[in-house]
């Protein structure tokens, strides 16, 4: 049965009257369906931002975590780095769904939704500004009368880069001749950093800064030269790198000195790719950091770092031949002969490192990994639980001293860390006893227990940290690079790269920028007396310009 056909009107007044019902029904639906693209875009910008606003907080309170637990607390930095790369998606995306928001809010009378950013911080004061003055109107946008007078002004800040400009400094030096004797006379030529003066010293920091401390290799320093106009070839770049390597040596010469003249070092070292024939060796570099700082010492702090082909003990007995003070380290049986009073005639004292025995215990309580690991994952174990809330304890304790002297330390450790330690010793020999040898914590509780009198000794002295984190820290640049450059090309390319390393870590640790103290050295470094090098140290160097330019050193 098929359905009735649409009636229409008859008369003209009635049919009209259809079309205009027709027409607002159908402008009602359109501006309702547009209301509901608007709104839907609202909600979609409302929830990005709160989505960002949530990452945003998260990352300030493991910020704010690891501020106050210190840096020895497992996975915290990590986390903090899964964060920042989260909140950054996250706040492009917000912005995305901000701006669609917009768009669709154009048809409509209601607001459309605008995130709230963080309060952008002022620009330096020192930074170079251009003023741009937009013409003024010359008639009045009301009335149309040119009588106008200025009110006052609204100034909006942009920021903008300038690409980098290069220059070329001629040095002129004119000869004159003598009328009476016909001697020729002209003044000496200035130095330079290198030899004919190619580069300035500036660039020539800026170059070793991006390859050693940047990680930038030569090869794309070299392209990235290119295409700002300029043809330096990687072979010049390395022959440039060579002769300030050189002349760096005096400076690598104080800071290795004040290295080994401390009461306590922090030593360590990790993996770097050296090149071969037809192959990469897997070398070490090594380092030996000086920070006094946390016993309240005031010798400024220091890295000095080397380069070797292997990590045969005899590498860090040769480093550390002439030392006879406290090393902190992990437990590598290639420091034990500088142990032994029989093998060294001023042995060193060892001191072990905690973070590396909690981290033993820690990988078997890992509840957030286990489940990453399916099948394949061991059961949380309660004597290494108990064991990482042991020495919890004792860093809870650490952190509460810190910068304090070590006489003040010592006297705290002896009356709160001392009984913490016998009874963390006696429930782990007690805990042994009743484990098999195939347990996987009786590893961990021996790893300790074997070198007991060597880990329990930052009770007996003040001066000692709990952990060796601080040749940790200085190795994590390396750690970090090695990716971006691959290899080092030779045995002396490693070993240059240990000596700018030490530069460059010795002034990050002092709080001066490298780039800048580099460009300095190597413009006065020539003409500079023996008895005045010292005064290039980082150190020096920073009390120096504060003395002469406070504002100068702020801005650095």
């Amino acid at each position: 049965m098929s359905s009735a056909p649409f009636s229409l009107p008859s008369d003209l007044a009635s049919a009209q009257a259809a079309l205009l019902a027709e027409r607002e029904a159908r402008l009602r639906s359109e501006a309702e369906r547009d209301a509901a693209v608007a709104d839907a875009a609202n909600a979609k910008a409302r929830l990005s931002s709160t989505e960002a606003l949530i990452a945003y907080l998260q990352l300030q309170i493991g910020k704010l975590e690891r501020e106050k637990h210190g840096r020895r607390r497992e996975r915290t930095q990590w986390l903090i780095d899964q964060l920042e790369l989260q909140l950054e998606e996250l706040v492009t995306a917000a912005t995305e769904d901000e701006l669609a928001a917009e768009v669709a809010a154009k048809a409509q009378t209601a607001r459309a939704f605008t995130r709230k950013r963080p309060l952008r911080k002022p620009f330096p004061d020192g930074i170079e500004r251009e003023r741009v003055v937009v013409a003024a109107p010359t008639v009045c946008g009301g009335c149309g009368s040119a009588r106008l007078s200025k009110l006052g002004e609204d100034v909006t800040e942009t920021l903008e880069e300038i690409p980098r400009r290069f220059k070329v400094i001629e040095t002129v030096r004119e000869k004159f001749t003598c009328r009476d004797c016909e001697a020729i006379s002209q003044a000496p030529a200035p130095f330079h950093a290198t030899p004919r003066g190619f580069l300035g010293p500036h660039l020539l920091a800026t170059i070793v800064f991006d390859k050693f401390g940047q990680h930038i290799p030569l090869n794309r320093q070299s392209t990235r030269f290119h295409c700002e106009g300029i043809d330096l070839s990687t072979q010049t770049l390395a022959d440039q790198v060579g002769h300030v390597s050189a002349a760096l040596q005096p400076v690598f010469a104080l800071i290795e000195a004040h290295v080994f003249a401390a009461e306590r070092l922090h030593g360590d070292d990790t993996t770097i790719p050296i090149l071969a024939k037809g192959k990469c060796t897997t070398g070490r570099i090594w380092t030996y950091v000086r920070d006094d700082q946390p016993f309240g010492g005031p010798a400024p702090p220091a890295a000095v770092y080397y380069a070797s082909r292997d990590r045969r003990g005899e590498h860090p007995q040769k480093h550390l031949a002439g030392f006879g003070g406290v090393l902190q380290a992990d437990c590598y049986n290639g420091f034990n002969p500088l142990f032994d009073p029989a093998k060294k005639q001023t042995p060193i004292t060892a001191a072990f490192c905690f973070a590396h025995a909690r981290r033993k215990f820690f990988e078997l309580v890992d509840v957030a990994r286990n489940p990453r690991r399916g099948g394949n994952a061991r059961p949380v174990s309660p004597i290494a639980l108990e064991a990482v809330r042991r020495i919890d304890a004792l860093f809870a304790i650490e952190r509460d001293i810190n910068g304090r002297s070590a006489a003040e330390r010592l006297a705290v450790r002896q009356a709160k860390s001392k009984p913490l330690l016998d009874e963390m010793e006696a429930w782990l020999r007690q805990e042994r006893g009743h484990l098999s040898r195939s347990s996987p914590v009786i590893e961990p509780i021996n790893y300790m227990l074997s070198r007991w009198a060597d880990f329990s000794r930052f009770v007996e002295d003040g001066r000692i940290c709990l952990t060796n984190n601080a040749a940790e820290r200085a190795l994590r640049g390396v750690a970090c690079g090695r990716k971006s450059w691959l290899f080092a090309g030779s045995d002396r390319g490693a070993d240059r790269a240990a000596v700018m390393l030490t530069l460059i870590m010795t002034a990050r640790l002092n709080d001066v920028d490298p780039k800048a103290w580099l460009a300095d050295i190597l413009a006065r470094l020539a003409n500079l007396p023996v008895s005045r090098l010292h005064e290039m140290l980082p150190w020096e160097w920073k009390r120096l310009r504060q003395t002469e330019d406070p504002a100068s050193q702020q801005a650095a």
